[in-house]
């Protein structure tokens, strides 16, 4: 795709050290930048334009959000701030660039999430954990996910009953759309609902 081909480009142009120290990853001289998605390493290498993963989820974030994922990975990587986080979750349509969550195709798929997990908590934080995903205490389970080093989301589950079936809300941390652009943020949104439940 232009935009992956672009994005590898511009990454081969910066200087290592700098991209480090600005989005919390390592390099190694002849491998790449190794960077933490989902907590578990993904190598990226400039020169050969390659991504890869060792770890059973990593290969799942290569192959089955491959579309998103990469992308992503590389923008981060481009753009990623030194910058604290603000501590204020906030729903997509909260951020500045809250518009873009809202057109029709670019709504999150989280209802399968809901779906899958309707009444099963434990097994919700379970599949979470897989992704490297701590348990925070919101709704009736919710997990706190760093899909990159400093783009945190925290997926929270109710549970359905009777009244009402069940719900998945997905938040982001306000600083999150200072790391990257918006179309990025949501192509890591959609990583992160992917993984919940598909993986």
């Amino acid at each position: 795709m232009a935009g992956e081909e672009h994005a590898w480009e511009e990454l081969a142009t910066l200087d290592p050290a700098d991209v480090c120290a600005r989005a919390a990853v390592g390099y190694e001289e002849g491998t790449g930048y190794i960077v933490p998605v989902f907590g578990t390493p993904i190598v990226v290498d400039p020169a050969a334009q390659t991504f890869e993963a060792s770890s059973p989820e990593g290969r799942f974030v290569l192959t089955k959000t491959a579309y998103f994922a990469r992308i992503s990975i590389l923008f981060y990587l481009i753009k990623a701030q030194d910058m604290p986080l603000s501590g204020r979750l906030v729903q997509p349509a909260g951020l500045k660039c809250g518009q873009f969550f809202a057109q029709g195709s670019h709504e999150l798929p989280l209802q399968p999430t809901a779906a899958r997990f309707a009444t099963d908590s434990a097994g919700f934080l379970a599949q979470g954990a897989r992704f490297g995903g701590r348990p925070v205490a919101y709704g009736d389970a919710a997990v706190e996910f760093l899909p990159l080093p400093r783009v945190p989301i925290t997926m929270i589950l109710w549970e359905g009953d009777d009244e009402f079936p069940a719900r998945c809300d997905l938040l982001f941390d306000a600083a999150d759309e200072l790391q990257v652009p918006a179309d990025i943020l949501w192509s890591v949104a959609m990583m992160n609902a992917i993984a919940m439940f598909k993986a």
